[in-house]
C-alpha cells in the first residue's frame, strides 16, 4: 500500500464546517485507523473484531451522547461524517461496525427511558453489545406504512409475531431496535418501537442473507416473540417519527462513508497511473488520464461539500435550539444522494483505469465496486432521496 492510499489527505479539515474538537478527532482516527489488520473473510467474526477494537480505541464513545458514557454532550452530526469517511476510506466493513453502534442504538438516544440509556447505550460506547435497527420487511421497504410485523398488548408486556428482513448485524447483534405496528390499519400513525434482546423467547435470527459485499444481513422472525411491557421505546404509536428522526441523523453519515470509499478509489487510480508503464510513459502522461482523474477529484469535492454542509447545518441547529436555515431532510437527502452515486461513479472510473486488474478479486478497487453499490439503496434509495429533494423544491 502506497503512502498516499494508507494516508488520506486532510486538506478538508481545514474548511469552516469543521472546528478544532473535530480536526482533533480526525488527526487521532487517520493513524489508527491506518495500523489496524483485521481479518476480514468471516464477516461476522470480522465485524464483532472491529466493534471490540472500535470499543477499546474510544471511536464508540461517538456513536452515544456524554451522559451515556460518549465522547461529546451530544451526537454530532460532523464526528459521525468524520468517522464514516476515515473508517470507509480504509474499510468499509470498519464503517459497517460502527455507523450500526449509531444508527442501532439511536432510537434509543432519542427517545430511552434513563433505564433504557443506561442499560444499552454505556454497553454500546465500549463496544460490549452490538446494535441493530429493524424496519425493513418483505413488502416493506421505502413504504414504511405497510410494515406487517404486529405488536399486540398482553397481561405482562407484548407478544411480537411477523418478520424483518435485512436486517444489518442480524444474528450477531446482543438487542435490535424493533419497529412493529400497533395499530394495523392507522398506516404510519399505528407503529411503535421496541427494543428487543436477542435471547427473547420467539426470536429467531438465524436466517443469513448473503451479498455482493459480504457484511452481517439476517431475517427476523418473531413466532409469539414476548418481550416486557419495559421494552416499548417511545411514545405509543410514536415509531414511525423517531425511526424517521433517527434516519436523518445518520443520513449525511452514509454520505461519507460513501465520500470515503471515493476516495480511496481516487487515491488507488492517482498510484496506479504514477506506476502504470505503457508506450514508454507512465499512464499519468497521458491526457486522457488526466482529464479522468479530474472528473473524479470533482465528483469527490462536490460530494464532500454536500455531506459536511448537511451535518454542519443539524449540529447549528442542535446548538442554538432554532431551526436550521434551509430543509436539513433536503440537505441530508442531497448529501446521501449526490455522495453514493458520485462514488458510484469514481469507483468504475478507478476500476476501468486499472484494467484487467481492476476485476481481480482481491484488488482494492474490485472490493470498493462491490461495496459502493449497497449504498445507493440502503437507508433511502436514490429515489426516495430525488422524491425528498424535489417536494422541498416544490414547497420553495
Amino acid at each position: 500500500m502506497s503512502a498516499s492510499t494508507q494516508n488520506p489527505s486532510t486538506a478538508h479539515l481545514a474548511l469552516p464546517f469543521f472546528d478544532d474538537a473535530h480536526r482533533e478527532l480526525a488527526e487521532g482516527l487517520l493513524p489508527w485507523a491506518a495500523a489496524q489488520n483485521v481479518d476480514e473473510h468471516d464477516d461476522r467474526a470480522a465485524c464483532r473484531d472491529w466493534v471490540r477494537r472500535l470499543g477499546d480505541g474510544g471511536w464508540l464513545r461517538y456513536a452515544v451522547p456524554g451522559h451515556a458514557g460518549g465522547a461529546l454532550e451530544h451526537l454530532d452530526s460532523r464526528a459521525l461524517v468524520l468517522l464514516r469517511e476515515t473508517l470507509g476510506f480504509h474499510s468499509p466493513l470498519a464503517d459497517f461496525a460502527f455507523a450500526m453502534q449509531g444508527l442501532g442504538s439511536g432510537a434509543i438516544t432519542l427517545a430511552g427511558t434513563p433505564e433504557q440509556q443506561r442499560h444499552y447505550l454505556q454497553a454500546v460506547a465500549t463496544g460490549a453489545k452490538l446494535a441493530a435497527f429493524a424496519l425493513s420487511e418483505p413488502e416493506a421497504g421505502s413504504d414504511v406504512g405497510a410494515m406487517a410485523l404486529q405488536a399486540v398488548p398482553t397481561a405482562d408486556g407484548w407478544r411480537l409475531d411477523g418478520e424483518k428482513t435485512w436486517i444489518s448485524n442480524g444474528g450477531i447483534a446482543d438487542f435490535y431496535c424493533v419497529f412493529a405496528k400497533t395499530e394495523p390499519s392507522a398506516g404510519t400513525r399505528g407503529i411503535t418501537a421496541f427494543i428487543v434482546d436477542a435471547t427473547a423467547p420467539g426470536l429467531d435470527t438465524s436466517e443469513h442473507i448473503h451479498v455482493m459485499a459480504p457484511h452481517p444481513l439476517a431475517r427476523l422472525r418473531f413466532d409469539g416473540c414476548v418481550i416486557p411491557r419495559s421494552a416499548q421505546l417511545g411514545e405509543l404509536n410514536g415509531g414511525f417519527k423517531l425511526a424517521m428522526r433517527t434516519l436523518d441523523i445518520f443520513r449525511a453519515s452514509v454520505a461519507a462513508a460513501a465520500l470515503g470509499m471515493a476516495r480511496r478509489a481516487l487515491a488507488e487510480a492517482t498510484a496506479h497511473a504514477h506506476r502504470r508503464k505503457m508506450f514508454g510513459h507512465t499512464l499519468a502522461d497521458f491526457q486522457l488520464t488526466q482529464a479522468k482523474l479530474g472528473d473524479m477529484a470533482a465528483l469527490v469535492d462536490a460530494a464532500a461539500l454536500l455531506t459536511y454542509r448537511a451535518a454542519w447545518m443539524r449540529d447549528e441547529s442542535e446548538r442554538t435550539g432554532r431551526p436550521p436555515a434551509g430543509d436539513l431532510s433536503a440537505a441530508a437527502a442531497m448529501a446521501k444522494m449526490a455522495a453514493t452515486e458520485n462514488a458510484q461513479r469514481v469507483i468504475d472510473m478507478a476500476l476501468q483505469m486499472h484494467g484487467g486488474l481492476g476485476v481481480q478479486v482481491g484488488t482494492k478497487v474490485e472490493s470498493l465496486y462491490r461495496d459502493i453499490r449497497a449504498l445507493r439503496i440502503y437507508e433511502g434509495a436514490t429515489e426516495v432521496q430525488q422524491l425528498i429533494i424535489g417536494k422541498s423544491v416544490l414547497r420553495g
